[in-house]
């Protein structure tokens, strides 16, 4: 049993050591032995399998890679190694609702099951994505205004002032105190002040995440990152962030990318380590809840098959296994102003509200440009909502998935994806309301899925 944080960090301390070359060439080796072991694979026709047996394997595979191979100290290049009682007892502290914001805007997430008739939480924002100062908040309006949202987040600032933000430096802390004050802002604009934020995304160190922890800014009712590098490795400044919360008090986000194709190799292998990174954030991040994003290795979107399956079947396994909050990240390869974007979150959101798993996004366009707006998450709640009230099967979720990929698919074989247009085209950011050429495709999209059976 973990009696103390200082333990987890000794260990990162003095482990038995490894270049990081051999971790890489432990977890190919190890995936791989357990991919054999539990009979693992996955099935692009299949995305959201209902196998229960599958999900348990799965699980097993994860947890025994957890315990064979613990956690790489990148910072020392030593490994944390965690017993099977410590996993367990990380197993048993995140079984509990969460509660994030304050007052009368407070919302209390809870692990949920597979084929939940409750609604996910719907946690808005293109988290990470780099955003121009000058469009910073208005973007962020476009989302919390809406009225399905629970809670929210945002991109981080590009520069503050006229000046690139840079990391580790006096303009990195700057930036996460100016993004706070955003969004106390927005949060009082759209009448919901006490609304609960994962945020200090403008944090790309410690350095700003600590500059934010303030009862003014970063509350703590509020949330942030501590992240785990793919994979199954985490650094001295995530270790900083998590401690600093057991005094403080903020919720950690456990955040693991998993590469789909990467190490771990196909879906079915990426799960296996995204299952071991959970629980080993339980306790290397002192998580509250879980971020579940993995990156397609080529594609880089949520909304590829091998990812929303890994997505569908890591949501089954915990709710079966191990429950806990889960809130999947939905990042479409497609921007504002184009249908793909639309038909890509209903897919995203269908597997992850089917699974288990709670809702955040919108990433549009890879998070990797300013193309996000709120009317993609308006239609990502209204999804969500619907998948849950009407009791959809994981069988009912796969063929309408499989519906809307081959309205999509395509996208992932254009050169240069399909970035669409920034919030400036795709909204009036003086009204923060959508151009009416962005309105009508919204309409359009909502209508199709109303006819392959959603009630939105």
């Amino acid at each position: 049993m973990i009696h103390n944080y200082l333990e987890i960090s000794e260990r990162a301390r003095t482990g038995a050591p490894m270049s990081k070359e051999d971790w890489d060439f432990l977890i190919i080796e190890k995936v791989q032995e357990l991919v054999e072991k539990y009979d693992l694979s996955w099935d692009k026709e299949n995305i959201t399998p209902n196998d229960p047996d599958l999900a348990d394997r799965v699980f097993k595979a994860g947890k025994e890679l957890l315990l064979e191979t613990g956690v790489y100290a990148l910072t020392t290049g030593r490994i944390i190694k965690l017993s099977a009682e410590e996993i367990e007892e990380g197993i048993h502290k995140m079984d509990r609702p969460l509660v994030m914001g304050e007052g009368k805007d407070s919302c209390t997430l809870f692990p949920r099951d597979i084929m939940d008739s409750e609604a996910p939480a719907i946690w808005a924002g293109n988290p990470g994505c780099p955003t121009p100062e000058k469009i910073f908040k208005a973007s962020v309006k476009s989302w919390a205004q809406e009225p399905l949202v629970d809670l929210i987040t945002c991109g981080s600032l590009v520069d503050i002032d006229g000046v690139k933000v840079e990391s580790g430096e006096v303009s990195e802390l700057l930036a996460s105190r100016r993004e706070l004050s955003y969004l106390k802002q927005v949060r009082e604009e759209v009448g919901r002040p006490g609304m609960g934020m994962l945020a200090a995304e403008s944090s790309v160190t410690e350095i700003g995440d600590l500059a934010a922890t303030h009862p003014d800014l970063l509350r703590p009712c509020d949330s942030h990152l501590v992240a785990m590098f793919n994979e199954l490795m985490i650094d001295q400044g995530n270790m900083l962030r998590a401690a600093n919360s057991q005094f403080y008090g903020q919720a950690n986000a456990s955040l693991a990318t998993v590469m789909v194709g990467g190490l771990a190799g196909d879906a079915h292998g990426a799960a296996v380590v995204q299952v071991a990174s959970f629980l080993a954030a339980n306790i290397v991040c002192l998580a509250d809840y879980h971020l579940c994003h993995p990156i397609h290795i080529r594609y880089v979107a949520t909304s590829a098959p091998g990812c929303m399956f890994l997505q569908s079947i890591v949501c089954h396994a915990f709710a079966r296994n191990a429950p806990a909050v889960i809130v999947c990240d939905v990042y479409p390869k497609s921007g504002a102003l184009t249908k793909e974007l639309l038909y890509e979150v209903a897919a995203n959101a269908i597997a992850v509200t089917v699974s288990g798993g709670h809702l955040e996004g919108c990433g549009s366009a890879d998070g990797s440009v300013p193309h996000g707006t709120g009317l993609e998450v308006r239609l990502m709640a209204e999804v969500a909502h619907a998948v849950a009230r009407q009791n959809i099967s994981m069988e009912e979720a796969n063929k309408l998935i499989q519906t809307l990929l081959a309205k999509y698919e395509h996208v992932f074989e254009m050169e240069g994806g399909n970035p669409g247009k920034s919030i400036e085209e795709a909204y009036d950011l003086v009204s923060v309301k959508p151009v009416p050429a962005w309105l009508a495709l919204y309409e359009e999209v909502k209508t199709e899925i109303k006819e392959m059976g959603l009630n939105l």
